[in-house]
């Protein structure tokens, strides 16, 4: 019956101790934690997704209606500023533009003819005029009647009419010629519009008609772009996009390319965002426009907004109570765990927070949350661990 008590007694105190012992493991031995370090030289990006496009795009065609004779660029071709691109049929418009030319032509010679009036309008006063002064001399001596004098002045009055007559036929021979050579302009610019010439140095991204077709004016026939003027075209979150601006560096990834990171710079920050998706649209400038693009493609692009010279990131997943720019963290104080609201500042794109005030001096931040971390118990800061 003793020994059966004494058995009974020994595993009760051994229960006791491990007890103890569980309860010293618990609350009492120093908990293992890793903190933040300070890091330097540190780059804040902003990460967004977009396409490949073109600033400068057109759809050109024709300013006057026609049929389509001849085509000599087709897509994917490159052409300098005024290459000949296509034609319409121009006989008709030719037909009329000589006619405009034969028109110039017979106003000029009218103008030679109305010049040659003149002069003989000219001759004939002065003669006239002669005439009337020797009349009116002999009327004054008596030696002609007085009838004679004043049929000569008569003369000389309608000598002078004709001279003005024919000074005025002059005048509407040089208006004649001045609408001749502008309705020739007008047709030989419009034989012009019959020829589609490159508005800048371009590349063709569709041809639309083929030869044979019957065109209105100003219908398209190709669509061109300004291959110089290449660049991706960003959709930013407007949460992350207010320390953005216009020359910031960025990375570029396309799609098609996901080894090769291209390098640019914010070209352009336009000045309306997407109202439904809370995106504000950044273009982003290649610094060295690929040989082969393509419009449209997909590409991610990180923005490098601020350039840190020391901070201090915490993970999102050891803060507690994340608001906007506050959060709660464990720190290690003087070996002792406590919990103190810190003020955040930027977000890295791996999700962790710097932390921008709040930690006491000479403390250190825990970087993960585990069981057993209670306020006041004793910490142990670990390690850090290599990648």
């Amino acid at each position: 019956m003793k020994r059966k008590h004494l058995i009974l007694s020994i595993v009760a105190l051994a229960l006791v101790a491990g007890v103890i012992l569980g309860a010293w493991i618990l609350l009492l031995r120093p908990v293992a934690v890793q903190v933040a370090r300070p890091e330097r030289d540190v780059v804040v990006q902003v990460f967004g997704l977009g396409t490949v496009e073109a600033r400068v795009q057109s759809k050109i065609g024709f300013k006057v209606s026609g049929v389509l004779v001849d085509l000599r660029a087709d897509v994917g071709d490159r052409v300098p500023k005024g290459a000949v691109l296509a034609r319409l049929d121009s006989r008709e418009q030719g037909a009329r533009f000589a006619r405009a030319k034969a028109s110039v032509e017979q106003a000029e010679a009218n103008l030679q003819k109305a010049l040659a009036n003149v002069e003989k309008a000219e001759a004939n006063r002065a003669n006239a005029r002669s005439i009337n002064e020797r009349r009116q001399r002999l009327a004054q001596s008596n030696i002609t009647s007085v009838e004679t004098a004043d049929t000569a002045k008569t003369a000389e009055s309608s000598a002078n009419a004709d001279v003005n007559v024919a000074n005025s036929e002059v005048a509407v021979a040089r208006a004649v010629i001045g609408d001749a050579k502008a309705q020739k302009e007008q047709e030989a610019a419009t034989i012009d519009f019959h020829t589609l010439a490159a508005p800048y140095d371009a590349m063709v991204i569709a041809r639309q008609k083929e030869l044979g077709s019957a065109l209105a004016a100003g219908e398209p026939v190709f669509n061109v772009i300004d291959p110089a003027t290449v660049w991706v075209l960003a959709f930013i979150d407007e949460s992350k996009a207010g320390e953005i601006a216009v020359g910031q560096p960025a990375g570029i990834v396309l799609r098609s390319q996901p080894g090769r990171r291209m390098t640019g710079r914010v070209a352009r920050i336009e000045p309306e965002s997407d109202r439904v998706n809370e995106e504000r649209r950044i273009q982003i400038a290649f610094d060295r426009i690929p040989d082969n693009f393509n419009l449209g493609e997909q590409a991610e692009v990180h923005i490098v907004t601020v350039h840190l010279a020391e901070a201090l990131f915490v993970p999102e997943a050891a803060i507690e109570g994340l608001g906007k720019n506050v959060g709660t963290v464990w720190i290690v104080r003087d070996g002792r765990l406590e919990q103190h609201k810190v003020a955040l500042g930027h977000r890295m794109l791996d999700g962790r927070y710097e932390i921008t005030g709040g930690a006491p001096d000479k403390s250190a931040v825990v970087t993960q949350l585990r069981g057993g971390l209670r306020a006041g118990r004793a910490a142990r800061i670990a390690e850090a661990r290599t990648q």
